[in-house]
């Protein structure tokens, strides 16, 4: 804890900048984390074998309870937009589909998008810190007695180090979060475009079949 505190306070007033980036970066990863893992998601194979039983077995009303149980996850959302509109023409199963599939896109990918400019940030202020302690450096060295320019050089050059340092350090895991957050949102959405489109046809085969039913029985 020692040699952490001294290398914080070594690196000047640049460090409370970069801190503060760490710490937001850090609350949006945990909340992305718990939203994407806990909130939205669910085995989605298994969820769509049951549904589709049940739409095959002409049981709608069981399927959009079912939906029902995880009201938060996208998916279920996704499906009971659809099953409650089974009984609509194709079009407004379709339309009820794309507003649903806005809606859950907007709420797995908020946020996430902010990390690699957190990154940034966070290099940018080390940057920074760096390159305003060698002018400090420079500009002390040059009006120092000569005995003092060898220390005041060194000083400068580890407030400016150490800043640069400490802003790779927040920025690297970071990205690192970013991509990890990125691929895990990525799988989502394609489990919810798939099953969407897959549910969509079959609301829409079963609305035939049962036109086709209708007519027979009129004629």
């Amino acid at each position: 804890m020692g040699k952490l505190a001294e290398f914080y306070s070594q690196g000047g007033i640049w460090m409370h900048p970069i801190s503060a980036v760490s710490i937001a970066a850090f609350s949006i990863a945990i909340e992305r984390i718990i939203a994407l893992y806990f909130r939205y998601n669910i085995n989605s194979t298994s969820f769509m074998a049951q549904i589709q039983k049940l739409v095959m077995a002409n049981n709608i009303d069981r399927a959009i309870k079912l939906c029902n149980v995880t009201p938060t996850a996208v998916l279920p959302r996704v499906l009971k937009a659809a099953l409650t509109r089974a009984n609509k023409g194709e079009v407004e199963i379709s339309n009820a589909l794309e507003i649903a599939q806005t809606e859950a896109l907007r709420d797995l990918t908020k946020r996430t998008a902010i990390l690699p400019t957190m990154a940034n940030l966070a290099t940018l202020c080390g940057l920074l810190g760096t390159i305003v302690a060698l002018i400090e450096a420079f500009t002390a060295v040059a009006a120092a007695p000569p005995d003092m320019k060898s220390q005041l050089l060194t000083e400068a050059l580890a407030i400016g180090l150490n800043a640069t340092a400490f802003g790779l350090l927040v920025a690297i895991p970071t990205l690192a979060m970013y991509i990890f957050l990125n691929a895990t949102t990525k799988k989502l959405i394609d489990d919810m475009d798939v099953y969407a489109l897959k549910i969509h046809h079959l609301l829409v085969a079963r609305g035939k079949t049962q036109g086709q039913g209708m007519a027979g029985v009129v004629d």
